[in-house]
């Protein structure tokens, strides 16, 4: 029980002295990066989607 004890205050010591923690611009430039990249990489795998769905479509369509 010890051992759990001197963890839980050495994560918390070092989680309020030794972390770094971002600013607000910080934190809302890298929210945008992801939501930019998160919105490419929709299109991507619906490009892709429509792609094959008309391949396909197309295929059974031969039959």
């Amino acid at each position: 029980m010890e051992k759990i004890r001197i963890y839980v205050r050495e994560s918390y010591l070092e989680l309020v002295n030794k972390t770094k923690w971002p600013t607000l611009k910080e934190l809302q430039k890298s929210a945008a990066v992801v939501a930019l990249a998160s919105a490419i990489i929709a299109m991507v795998i619906y490009a892709m989607d429509r792609s094959i769905r008309f391949v396909l479509e197309g295929f059974y369509n031969l039959f």
